[in-house]
């Protein structure tokens, strides 16, 4: 299993969006290397969801429910999505303050390179932020 984190704006697609649809179509990423990390998803992967703008923190954990396909919103074929539900909410947020806070994640993406729409995430990493803001079932 891999692990990663998604991200998007609250008020465009937010974690309530994905508990109410129970699935959705990861779609309109237009980074190559977002994209990239898209492909290398698989089904029974875990990833992070993360509000960004205004609240940036993760809010929830989502699975990649299917495998990579061509983003059907993209007439040239060169774009990828995955489908995703939601697994499990986090009880407290965990704040981007509070990551870079938090010595073992000062070396996630997230901190390095934060304007990455889709980014791999490590386990421990993974472990730790599912640590820090406890296990909420749906």
């Amino acid at each position: 299993m891999n692990y990663w984190l998604i991200k998007s704006e609250p008020t465009t697609y937010g974690w309530d969006d994905l508990v109410r649809d129970g699935k959705t179509r990861w779609d309109g990423v237009r980074n190559f290397q977002a994209r990239n990390n898209l492909r290398a998803m698989k089904p029974g992967d875990l990833a992070l969801y993360y509000h960004s703008v205004k609240e940036k923190a993760l809010v929830g954990v989502a699975e990649v429910v299917t495998a990579p396909y061509v983003d059907p919103t993209d007439a040239s074929g060169d774009w990828t999505v995955v489908d995703v539900a939601p697994a499990f909410a986090l009880k407290e947020p965990v704040t981007l303050d509070a990551i870079k806070r938090e010595k073992s994640l000062r070396e996630m993406v997230l901190v390095k390179q934060s304007r990455l729409s889709v980014q791999p995430v490590r386990k421990e990493e993974f472990d730790t932020v599912v640590k820090l803001g406890g296990k909420r079932k749906l």
